[in-house]
């Protein structure tokens, strides 16, 4: 009897959901795509200019593993001066191929096969593949609209057991754009010092707060010592392809991080670590994008409730995520059958977690005039259900 040619663990692993939706509209013609987080803008001219210059001046080797000095020391400063957490940029900040990468090097440095890890949903759509391909178990905890997507110390504390090694946050949160006030933060903070867990922190959206400030989960009392931060420049830089991303953290996690690195990726380009030393010198241009990315939320939820979808009130990020409960459709053929007739992409809620059902993710990451249009052709879908 021959063998399966494919690792269990990835064979049991549907492949993402956001790029299957993406992979079909890119074979049409006339679609507005509400579903890849990625923005419009061009990476800003000085940040283009600064890997012109790299290029011209000839560099293109390896950097070390960790990464250049030179941007681990300007992410250090960065941090210091936004929120006063210190970390040493010689051994507590490691440089990433984006945040993906610095994702899958955080679980694998911290789990070991039979962990147990929590995961809030909903949530992106890596979280639970990652955690299944360590060999550790994630354990999901349901987050409710009504409650503004929030996760309480009180539903984290429900789901501890003995195997509980980590727990992983994501605020501002893909897919529903909802954010955490620093009470409810804290509260989250003393139950893993009580249970001495890890907290992975996903703050790729933290720039992109529209309501207060973003509070860093490492920025708590004694969090520091016990979180990995994550966070690049792909979104409010918008530098996606570039592929710069970082983790913080005490430097025996971060160093592990780094064993993992040195095999598996070596080090992240050269002229793209030059552009990000010049992104976080220039941040003019990255607050010009906020300001247009929150003109966006509020077109995109006027015209969501004027076509009678009800949604919570993103405060980060730049997703909504209206319920279409109404409608009798589930995610998907909601998502499949609007793509099909009006031509808009969005991507099905039940990709990012069960309790995702019965919702839909649109990113407004793209011109208001694409949004008024998308709006109108979802309103003449739903018209047409009628």
């Amino acid at each position: 009897m021959s063998r399966s040619r494919v690792a269990e663990r990835v064979s049991q692993i549907r492949g993402s959901g956001i790029r299957e939706f993406f992979d079909i509209a890119e074979r049409m013609e006339d679609v507005i795509s509400l579903g890849v987080g990625e923005p419009d803008f061009v990476t800003p001219w000085s940040i283009r200019e600064a890997c012109i210059f790299a290029l011209e001046k000839g560099y293109t080797s390896y950097t070390s593993n960790w990464g250049l000095l030179e941007l681990r020391e300007a992410i250090s400063d960065s941090m210091y001066r936004e929120t006063g957490v210190y970390y040493d940029p010689e051994d507590e900040i490691l440089i990433t191929t984006g945040v993906s990468e610095a994702l899958d090097l955080a679980l694998r440095a911290i789990l070991n096969p039979g962990d147990e890890v929590i995961l809030h949903e909903p949530s992106y759509v890596s979280y639970k593949p990652c955690t299944i391909f360590t060999g550790a178990i994630p354990v999901c905890v349901t987050t409710d609209m009504d409650d503004g997507f929030r996760l309480h110390a009180d539903a984290v504390r429900a789901h501890l057991t003995e195997k509980t090694k980590a727990l992983v946050l994501n605020y501002p949160n893909n897919p529903t754009g909802a954010i955490m006030r620093r009470k409810d933060l804290e509260e989250i903070a003393d139950v893993a010092n009580e249970r001495d867990m890890i907290v992975i922190s996903d703050e790729i959206y933290g720039e992109l707060t529209y309501d207060g400030k973003h509070t860093p989960f490492s920025a708590l009392n004694g969090m520091k010592d016990r979180t990995i931060v994550l966070n690049g420049f792909s979104k409010a830089y918008a530098m996606t392809g570039w592929r710069i991303g970082y983790a913080m953290g005490p430097r025996d996690l971060i160093g592990a991080m780094m064993k993992i690195h040195q095999y598996v990726m070596l080090c992240a380009p050269i002229t793209a670590q030059m552009a990000a030393i010049e992104a976080l010198r220039a941040r003019t241009e990255m607050e010009r994008m906020i300001e247009e990315y929150n003109r966006r939320r509020r077109l995109m939820l006027r015209g969501l409730k004027e076509i009678g979808l009800n949604c919570f009130e993103p405060c980060g990020a730049f997703y909504a995520f209206p319920s279409i409960k109404n409608t009798g459709l589930t995610s998907e053929e909601f998502a499949r059958e609007l793509l099909m007739t009006e031509r808009v992409v969005v991507i099905p809620g039940s990709v990012f977690g069960e309790c995702g059902e019965g919702f839909i993710r649109c990113a407004y990451a793209v011109s208001q005039y694409e949004l008024k249009e998308a709006i109108a052709r979802m309103g003449r879908f739903l018209d047409g259900l009628k």
